[in-house]
């Protein structure tokens, strides 16, 4: 919901910093409010909340790819963030839960997730929850100066 957007910022903030890339963070309300609540959302979002005041303690945000082999979308979970002192307490996996129904809502085939590579704690808890390790596809990307390079290049 909109009125989240302040402490959704908030733990997209601290995962950047968790995941050492804090500098790089670029992420705005407004760009959440544009983004998430546009006439064309591109991301949805749940929070965990604990506390009298309704605190977020964790979030999970995740998009739709609209279809892949099987014709069904697909749920990406790009992060689920739950703070250091709510860790195995639950928070993470009433986030996934309320993700999966979502999936489960849509009519997903699959869904998806990365993990931070040296995160042992994180792998641990997927495998808990049924995830499974991707060992068939490997990711890769490339940065806007890449991106560039290969767009000029010749055709």
């Amino acid at each position: 919901m909109r009125q989240d957007i302040p402490e959704l910022l908030r733990l997209m903030r601290a995962l950047a910093r968790f995941e050492g890339y804090a500098e790089a963070f670029a992420v705005t309300a407004r760009d959440l409010e544009e983004r998430g609540f546009g006439p064309q959302p591109q991301f949805r979002a749940k929070l965990s909340t604990e506390g009298e005041l309704g605190r977020a303690i964790g979030m999970a945000v995740y998009y739709l790819v609209p279809f892949t082999f099987d014709l069904r979308p697909t749920l990406v979970l790009k992060e689920l963030y739950v703070e250091e002192e709510w860790r195995a307490r639950g928070a993470g996996e009433l986030l996934l839960r309320a993700v999966a129904r979502d999936a489960q809502r849509l009519g997903c085939g699959h869904m998806r997730w990365d993990v931070l590579n040296g995160n042992a704690g994180a792998e641990r808890f997927y495998r808990q929850q049924g995830g499974r390790r991707e060992e068939y596809w490997l990711a890769y990307r490339m940065e806007a100066g890449e991106i560039g390079k290969l767009a000029e290049g010749r055709d």
